[in-house]
Parts: C-alpha cells; sequence; structure tokens
C-alpha cells in the first residue's frame, strides 16, 4: 500500500486545508496518509524550517495561506524541490478578486470571526482529546454524546468529526474483560451510541494497525474468533443500555456521524451547536 506524508500548512487552525487533503486521499482507497499540521504560520522563517522538513520527509503540502507573498513562498520552494503542493486559498481569493475588482485584506482567521460558535468548537476538540478511549470516565457524564465501540471500530475520529461540530464527545473502549465505568449506567441511553462491525473487515484493520507497528499481522488481536467475541459482547451491552447500534462496516467518518447527528434529540444537549 504507497504511503505518502501530508503537510496541513495554515495562517489559520488549517481545517480548511484538512478536510480538502483527507476527502481528496479518500478517493484512493489504496492509499494510506498520514498528516502532520501546521497552524497559526505567519512567519517566513518558521514556513522555511516547516518547508525543509517537508523536503527532507518528500511530503505533500496542502496549504491555506491568505498572505500572498507566503503562499508563493510556499510554491516556489515546492517546485524547486520537486514537491507536490496544492493551495486551498490563493485561487478562490483571486476569483473573488477578479469578481469584485476588491484587494483581499490577507488578515488570517477572518472567517471564524472569535464569535461564540468558534470558541465552542474548539472546547468540543479539546473535550473530546481530554475524555478519548475512556482515560477519564468522569467524562461520561459531561459529554453531549457517549461513544461505544471495541478496538479500532473509528471512535477516536468519529469523537473528533463530531467534536468539529460543536458535540462534546467522550468515547469508551469495551472488551469482554473490561471493568465498565459506573458513570456509563447515568447517562441517557438516547446519548449513547454503539458501533459495530464485521468480524471479517475488523480483523483486517486491526491486522494493517499490527503492521503499522512493525508487529506480525496475525496475533491475538486480529484473531477472527476472538474478534467475535468482542463484538457479541458489546452487541449484549448494546441491548442492556438500550443504545441505537450502528455498523460502521464500509460506512466513512461522515456517514456514520450522520447517522448519530440525525438520531440525537438536541433538546437533551446543552452544549450542541446545530448551525
Amino acid at each position: 500500500m504507497p504511503k505518502i506524508a501530508i503537510f496541513i500548512i495554515s495562517d489559520s487552525s488549517g481545517e480548511t486545508a484538512l478536510t480538502v487533503a483527507q476527502t481528496a486521499v479518500s478517493q484512493f482507497t489504496k492509499v494510506e496518509a498520514s498528516y502532520q499540521r501546521f497552524p497559526f504560520i505567519q512567519t517566513d522563517s518558521i514556513l522555511e524550517g516547516i518547508l525543509n522538513l517537508a523536503k527532507k520527509q518528500r511530503a505533500m503540502i496542502f496549504h491555506t495561506l491568505v498572505n500572498a507573498k507566503l503562499s508563493a513562498h510556499v510554491k516556489d520552494f515546492a517546485a524547486a524541490n520537486r514537491l507536490q503542493q496544492f493551495d486551498c486559498i490563493q485561487p478562490a481569493m483571486g476569483v473573488l478578486q477578479t469578481a469584485t475588482g476588491m484587494t483581499p485584506v490577507e488578515v488570517p482567521g477572518l472567517v471564524h470571526n472569535l464569535n461564540d460558535t468558534y470558541f465552542d468548537r474548539i472546547a468540543a476538540m479539546e473535550f473530546a482529546v481530554a475524555y478519548d478511549d475512556g482515560k477519564d470516565p468522569t467524562g461520561l457524564l459531561k459529554a453531549d454524546l457517549v461513544i461505544l465501540g471495541v478496538s479500532r471500530t473509528s471512535k477516536t475520529p468519529l469523537s473528533l468529526f463530531l467534536a468539529n461540530r460543536g458535540l462534546r464527545v467522550a468515547n469508551l473502549p469495551l472488551g469482554p474483560t473490561t471493568q465498565l465505568p459506573d458513570e456509563l449506567w447515568q447517562v441517557d441511553p438516547k446519548r449513547i451510541f454503539g458501533l459495530t462491525n464485521q468480524p471479517e473487515i475488523l480483523r483486517k484493520i486491526r491486522q494493517e494497525r499490527m503492521l503499522s507497528y512493525g508487529l506480525p499481522a496475525d496475533s491475538a488481536y486480529s484473531d477472527t474468533d476472538k474478534i467475535s467475541l468482542e463484538l457479541d459482547y458489546a452487541q449484549q451491552l448494546y441491548k442492556k443500555i438500550g443504545c441505537l447500534v450502528i455498523d460502521v462496516s464500509n460506512k466513512s467518518i461522515e456517514e456514520t456521524a450522520t447517522l448519530i447527528m440525525e438520531s440525537v434529540d438536541y433538546d437533551l444537549i446543552p452544549h450542541s451547536l446545530t448551525d
């Protein structure tokens, strides 16, 4: 499987460039991409250091730099060093400039406008990181949504995707030998979502994970019988809780997130954003 390194360089958060890069990569199912984000880059000296790092890693660059000089710096460097780069913002600004006859102000971060919605989403992202993978079970009581699932059912990326929609999400790994925190039973089942998958698909995902660590693909972690036991345990737990169950096999993160957001009773969620 081809592997590519992708650098996200932005004078703001980098969310736009990251989304563009991930959307493009998703269309290449046999490509494995790693992402490194470099936000709030506004000086030539720092940018030069990042570009030299990209050169060493032969990384592809996706960038959103509203400053035309910084953007040109990326393009010139990439051309001189035979790196692939994609400008996610300057072409759009050029079209608007041509259409309006006006000159862009080139001030980073104006799209966020530092409003309450922006800060709420940042808080939701921080929440998802703080309460990821059951690190602190008290987060289950503070969360808008709780995601449950066995290992490698995309709990973390799904939590972060929903956080970017303003939802505070805590996730909890499941397994037959895992002790469930008392807090789980205090959460409204309507705010809990259980993820499942097909054993063979999950086996392949886990094998790829082991290989990425430089370990043998076949192990107890990727054993089909063991995976089936884990999934059966999770299914029984979901039934006991009474939560919605989503089969994530052959579903993208976006599709799973849409199913959840369409099922959420927003009256039960004090922190959520619906815009």
